[in-house]
C-alpha cells in the first residue's frame, strides 16, 4: 500500500492532483489507515501513471476517462481508442497551424522600424487588428 506522498513522488502527480482525479473517479478511491490516512493499491500507481501520460500528451480528461474504460475491455477492438487519438492529433494540427500563423504575425510586427512610441508598428497593430496580416 502506498501513502498519497509515496504515489505523488513515484508517479510525478502532485497531491492535490491525486485527490482531484480521485474526486472525479479516474482512479478508486483510498482506503484509510487507521489513523484516517490514504493507502493506494500498487495497481493505483499503473493508473496514475497511465493518467499522467495521457495529460502530458495533452488528451482531456473525458477522453482519458474512455480510454482507461477501454483498457479494462481487452478483448474490444481498438477503433474507439484510434477515434480518439485521430481527433486529438487533428486538434493538435489545428493548434500547431494557429501558432504558426502567430509566430509570423509576431515576428512581422517585430520589425519595427519607428524610433518613437508615435510611429510603433507594435503599438499600431496592437491597437488596430486591420494592421495584421491574418487571422490569429
Amino acid at each position: 500500500m502506498l501513502s498519497i506522498g509515496d504515489l505523488s513522488k513515484s508517479s510525478g502527480v502532485k497531491v492535490p492532483t491525486i485527490r482531484y482525479y480521485e474526486q472525479i473517479g479516474l482512479i478508486e478511491p483510498a482506503v484509510r489507515s487507521e489513523g484516517n490516512q490514504r493507502r493506494y493499491e500498487p495497481d493505483g500507481l499503473k493508473r496514475l501513471a497511465f493518467i499522467k501520460h495521457a495529460r502530458d500528451l495533452g488528451f482531456s480528461l473525458d477522453d482519458i476517462r474512455s480510454l482507461l474504460s477501454l483498457k479494462e475491455q481487452t478483448e474490444k477492438p481498438c477503433k474507439v481508442a484510434d477515434e480518439i487519438l485521430s481527433r486529438h492529433l487533428d486538434d493538435v494540427r489545428f493548434r500547431i497551424a494557429k501558432l504558426k500563423r502567430l509566430e509570423m504575425e509576431l515576428e512581422r510586427m517585430s520589425s519595427c522600424d519607428g524610433t518613437t512610441v508615435a510611429h510603433c508598428a507594435v503599438i499600431e497593430s496592437l491597437a488596430d487588428h486591420s494592421h495584421c496580416l491574418n487571422e490569429h
